[in-house]
């Protein structure tokens, strides 16, 4: 206990001392924990540079909350999406090296790649994927439902993903694009884009702690853990996310006193120290408007905060009259934001193991209102303000959700009905199981409880140590059955991504093995209302029939004497027996059920 209230004390003698250093700071630490406070957050790091210089690091709270582990400016962070200012600048050292124009189209670069249509393939180019325009919205549940470590594998869905407008119509934040943009790196150097961001950024910069990887970051010291806020806004522990694949929107992991490097490096148009690692034409660019994210006037409240674009990899801001370029990041338990002021030669930036938190866009408004010397906006306040006014909204919106639920209604079938694998090409693919009487899946290596919300409709609910969270009922995704004109299941449907139709999952039935002893049960002759159908065996292990006039049909074992065809939705095939012989076959199509006769032989 002794070590603990030192430990506290030098943290705070530090701090103190650190911060009187610098005239324009004085009062910020007050206001720094206020936040704290008010958003109920475990922990934060913050760090800010003029210049050359590092003027101020510090950490708040904790980065392991249940054994009150301090933050400090070395804590590790996962600093999510602020990911993507490295990637895009990869590809500026390689233009600069002659290796490509950002005018090529990807399709150059990567073997195999698709897009959803001729229009996408003809037309997109390098740059569309560095300032989010190509026409594509987010579709971000095939990377983080679906996770996959081969980038290869997560490109081959891209070409299935529905657009929801023209290339370079409007911006639309989509990270399959910096996905790409790894991929084309990997491909013009021949290591990966790990592998590139350690040697091209970190080495030179002296970001000696920061990974590429989760796995790092699991195995360094000092480390946060991620937590979030639950209804009750008490704060839960969250699971490590592993980005896997889509490493190259979104997997640093780092800390404020690295990332100031990584600011010194930009605010320095590319160069740190004598050495210059990003061209300057290439961070000129990249840090002026490729294109419009939003339009609009400012605020009554926040009159000069102006304008919304996007360079390569960095959102552009007028904030209070000063030229802001910034990134946040948000990832499973954490949450960051990386920002400089370039006619000013400031930075800041800001790390949290708070899920979704709006605490580094609060921290870096502070402590730039005091770098700026501006009229300062009580933050504290207006976030508490904007708190009230969303929790009431977000209850308004889950009184309406739960008044749309139809009561005493039931599926339109028996659960195991809606079992089997479920597909779709641009997502991924999962099985639906049947176990202690309820419908399971399992995502991303989760286990998934289909709660039934009515009629088709089910709920998915997370599901571990064999109990469902009830906290997510009447909140969480829903997911509809739907069925063809034979009344089997055939799709889930779901509104995963808000800015296309609903993302629909094609079914394939479970199979079961049958023996060659039991198939030869079925072989023999039947008459359909005067036509002779056949049924046969070949290579001892799958059964045919044939109509006179059609090609022969592969049939695929569903359940005891019934078989689905292998190419035809909606088409089945159920063998009658009587008295321990098969002596009717029953073809279930759409257009209607017949019945015909097995003939003696």
């Amino acid at each position: 206990m002794q070590s603990k209230i030192l430990s506290i004390v030098l943290i705070l003698f530090i701090s103190l001392s650190f911060s009187q250093t610098d005239k324009r700071l004085k009062g910020i630490e007050k206001q720094f924990n206020l936040i704290l406070e008010s958003t109920k957050t475990p922990g934060f790091a913050v760090a800010i540079v003029e210049g050359d210089n590092v003027i101020y690091a510090n950490g708040f709270g904790y980065a392991d909350y249940e054994n009150k582990i301090a933050v400090d400016a070395n804590t590790l962070f996962a600093i999510g999406s602020s990911t993507k200012a490295f990637t895009s600048a990869l590809l500026g050292i390689l233009r600069e090296d002659n290796k490509l124009s950002f005018d090529d189209s990807p399709l150059q670069y990567i073997p195999g790649l698709k897009f959803y249509n001729n229009d996408m393939n003809n037309n997109i180019i390098i740059k569309d994927l560095m300032r989010h325009s190509t026409g594509l919205p987010r579709h971000d549940g095939a990377w983080y439902l679906f996770s996959s470590h081969n980038k290869d594998s997560l490109v081959s869905r891209i070409q299935y993903q529905e657009p929801f407008t023209g290339v370079r119509q409007a911006w639309y934040y989509n990270n399959f694009g910096f996905l790409l943009q790894g991929v084309i790196t990997e491909k013009l150097t021949g290591v990966t884009w790990e592998k590139n961001i350690e040697d091209r950024f970190f080495k030179p910069l002296g970001m000696h702690r920061s990974k590429t990887k989760i796995g790092g970051m699991k195995n360094s010291k000092n480390t946060a853990y991620g937590y979030r806020l639950n209804d009750d806004r008490n704060l839960v522990k969250m699971d490590y996310y592993d980005i896997a694949g889509m490493s190259p929107a979104g997997s640093i992991n780092s800390s404020v006193n690295d990332m100031t490097n990584w600011l010194k490096l930009w605010i320095n148009n590319g160069k740190f120290g004598e050495e210059q690692i990003i061209p300057e034409n290439y961070v000129k660019e990249a840090i002026s408007s490729q294109m419009v994210v939003a339009g609009g006037l400012p605020s009554e409240e926040l009159p000069n905060v102006l304008y919304a674009n996007y360079g390569y990899g960095w959102f552009l801001h007028s904030y209070k009259g000063h030229y802001m370029v910034e990134h946040g990041g948000n990832i499973d338990g954490f949450s960051a934001s990386v920002a400089f002021y370039p006619t000013d030669n400031l930075g800041i930036v800001v790390l949290t193991n708070q899920n979704g938190s709006a605490v580094p866009s609060l921290i870096r408004n502070i402590a730039a209102d005091h770098m700026l010397n501006v009229d300062k906006t009580d933050w504290a306040k207006k976030h508490k303000e904007d708190l009230e006014k969303a929790l009431k909204a977000q209850e308004e919106m889950e009184d309406t959700d739960q008044s749309s639920n139809v009561k005493n209604t039931r599926p339109s079938h028996i659960l195991l009905d809606y079992t089997g694998t479920y597909e779709n090409k641009g997502y991924g693919k999962f099985d639906v199981i049947l176990e202690s009487d309820s419908l399971f899946a399992t995502l991303n290596g989760k286990k998934i409880y289909f709660n039934h919300f009515h009629y088709d409709t089910f709920e998915l609910i997370d599901y571990s140590e064999g109990k469902a969270d009830t906290t997510q009922i009447g909140k969480s995704l829903k997911v509809s059955f739907t069925t063809n004109v034979a009344g089997d299941i055939d799709y889930i449907k779901t509104d995963i991504e808000p800015m296309t139709d609903a993302i629909a999952f094609k079914r394939t039935p479970n199979t079961i093995n049958v023996d060659a002893d039991t198939l030869e049960q079925y072989v023999g002759k039947y008459d359909l209302m005067g036509t002779e159908i056949k049924a046969y065996v070949k290579d001892q292990k799958v059964l045919y029939v044939f109509v006179p006039g059609q090609p022969e049909y592969e049939l695929v074992p569903i359940a005891e004497h019934k078989f689905n065809f292998k190419i035809l939705e909606g088409f089945k095939v159920e063998f009658i027996q009587t008295d321990g012989n098969i002596d009717q076959v029953k073809f279930i199509q759409p257009n209607g059920t017949f019945v015909g006769n097995r003939k003696a032989e």
